[in-house]
């Protein structure tokens, strides 16, 4: 089973999370970052693109082999849904049509979500939202593994198992810890989304289907661009609770490795934060940083002060304790 992980709980701790007060300190050294806020018109373009090119595929592999299926899922197809998602956290922040047009924000996330395959578009961003809010918080911060979770993956061979099947976790942890009652929006996500699976299985057939559904569980899991929900928050530095990473890998994920970057400024989109950092370089060029998220995902499993429990949490307000 390999090494057990040294830790045995959280890092609790009793300060607010860091990104409020240093946004503040930056914008009063750097106003001119206020310019950057706003939304990316090219957004809504990019993600057309992406979903017709996952429509043309689904077209063009329908009677190729397994094999191929598989290799152009993981290879192609997962990372195009993995960048989908992605372009998803940016409409969670309305940063395709601004905060003027909420629902044609909300629309084009469940146009994204449809290559996909399971829909979680708008529920994403109610969750998302409060995880920058309440960064670390015990119960909101839904983010953050569960107990359980970093009990039962505690070894190295357990901890490749969890990155495995991380995308699972990650899409119904919240539905156990901090379960809201669905809203109107959510059904409609939800309709539209198995109303697309099922057209695609009548049409398609299965490998069309294991294409989008298992493309998205590969491209999440155990694959170089799934390295970012590793190296944003798992403290690889005792103290430090977000990381940026500053690799190629941005281009094709819309710069969410400019993690620090984007918790101090959610209102700017990704295209504009190599931006942020150029301004205010000071505040980021000295923090612990990653530099390739296959080796995030190397340490993860190999390094036993690295697993599940390595992340910052801090008590619910409104706990006794």
């Amino acid at each position: 089973m390999g090494a057990h992980v040294s830790r045995t709980d959280f890092e609790w701790v009793y300060t607010e999370e860091p990104h409020a007060s240093r946004r503040k300190e930056i914008l009063a050294k750097y106003p001119q970052i206020k310019k950057l806020f706003g939304f990316d018109p090219k957004l809504k373009w990019i993600v057309i693109g992406m979903v017709l090119t996952q429509f043309l595929m689904m077209y063009i592999l329908i009677d190729q082999s397994w094999p191929l299926i598989i290799i152009t899922a993981y290879c192609f197809g997962g990372v195009i849904n993995h960048s989908l998602m992605l372009a998803i956290h940016e409409i969670a922040h309305n940063l395709a049509f601004g905060h003027a047009r909420p629902m044609a924000n909300k629309m084009l996330g469940m146009f994204a979500n449809l290559p996909i395959g399971l829909p979680f578009s708008v529920t994403f961003k109610s969750y998302h939202l409060e995880h920058h809010k309440y960064q670390g918080d015990e119960k909101l911060d839904t983010d953050i593994p569960t107990y359980l979770e970093a009990k039962l993956f505690c070894t190295t061979f357990g901890k490749f198992i969890w990155l495995l099947f991380q995308p699972l976790f990650y899409a119904f942890r919240p539905l156990f810890t901090y379960p809201k009652p669905p809203t109107v929006l959510e059904l409609i996500n939800t309709v539209i989304q198995l109303s697309f699976d099922v057209l695609v299985w009548y049409l398609c057939g299965p490998k069309i289907i294991f294409y989008m559904f298992g493309g998205s569980l590969m491209a999440m899991g155990l694959h170089p661009v799934a390295g970012h929900f590793i190296s944003e928050h798992y403290m690889f530095r005792k103290g430090f609770e977000t990381y940026s990473y500053y690799g190629c890998l941005n281009l094709i994920t819309f710069n969410v490795g400019y993690h620090n970057e984007h918790h101090d400024f959610p209102a700017v989109p990704g295209s504009k934060l190599p931006e942020v950092k150029r301004i205010a370089s000071e505040y980021y060029d000295n923090l612990p940083q990653h530099n390739s998220w296959v080796s995030v995902l190397y340490d993860f499993v190999t390094d036993p002060d690295i697993g599940p429990y390595a992340r910052i949490k801090r008590k619910h307000r409104g706990l006794s304790t």
